[in-house]
């Protein structure tokens, strides 16, 4: 963790010279499959596309180079507005059209879910649902394309932040990973809450987004040294609105 904390910090060094000449996102069409073999549905949003990139990296490091070992991923942003639930988003996008096997996202934010308004679907029923009820965790998830879903974070109640530190939430991860070949879950920021954490000490490791116009140096480093004090295993980065990729090497070595 020593080492992903010096690389961290080698990427945010190249954020703060991004952060003094930033460059407008691109518009770029991101393609949400129609859920049942319909029609696909296409939205139109700023979207980075070296970003784009980068979840294609992470897909082919993370999940297709080591399917046995990678299964289930925390994506959590550093601070709020980083970029956490497209960059979640897109790379559970990528990674559903380059595999036959199933992919669930799961919408972690249960303070303030994005999630279901991205692919147009209800969020009436999801995680905090099935934390509190019975039943197959599957009936509680929405299916979006014939092999991607979404758990959305279903309705808000008083003991729901509760039972995210919980042995239920392990409970229910360990279902979801039975029922589903890849799960991805887009958490909260790392320095918001603590709920990233929670969800991590049942997953196979840690995706950190960071933004290059706005992620501060002192809060990445305060995150990570929180993950580190969590024994959490960090398995990569992606840098949201970044001029020029970040350099191979450091993927290969983080």
């Amino acid at each position: 963790m020593s080492k992903n904390l010096g690389l961290m910090q080698e990427i945010l060094q190249e954020a703060e010279v991004e952060r003094e000449h930033p460059a407008a996102a691109p518009q770029s069409p991101i393609l949400f499959p129609g859920t049942g073999g319909g029609s696909a549905r296409t939205e139109t949003a700023p979207f980075d596309r070296n970003a784009q990139e980068e979840c294609l990296r992470l897909v082919q490091r993370i999940f297709l180079a080591a399917p046995s070992l990678s299964r289930t991923i925390v994506y959590a942003g550093v601070d709020r507005g980083d970029g956490c639930s497209r960059i979640c988003v897109e790379t559970a996008r990528i990674l559903s059209a380059n595999t036959q096997s199933s992919v669930c996202i799961v919408d972690a934010n249960l303070q303030n879910p994005s999630l279901p308004q991205t692919f147009g679907v209800s969020n009436h029923r999801g995680l905090s649902d099935a934390l509190l009820e019975d039943g197959r965790v599957r009936s509680f998830a929405t299916q979006l394309t014939s092999n991607l879903w979404l758990l959305s974070a279903g309705a808000l109640n008083a003991n729901s932040p509760a039972l995210l530190h919980s042995d239920r939430l392990g409970v229910r991860l360990k279902e979801l990973r039975e029922e589903f070949r890849y799960v991805l879950i887009d958490a909260p920021a790392l320095n918001a809450h603590a709920d990233a954490v929670a969800f991590a000490r049942h997953a196979d490791g840690l995706v950190v987004v960071l933004q290059a116009e706005s992620t501060r140096r002192e809060s990445a480093i305060k995150a990570i040294e929180g993950l580190r004090q969590a024994n959490v295993e960090v398995l990569g980065a992606v840098l949201n609105r970044r001029i020029f990729p970040i350099p191979g090497f450091l993927y290969r070595r983080l």
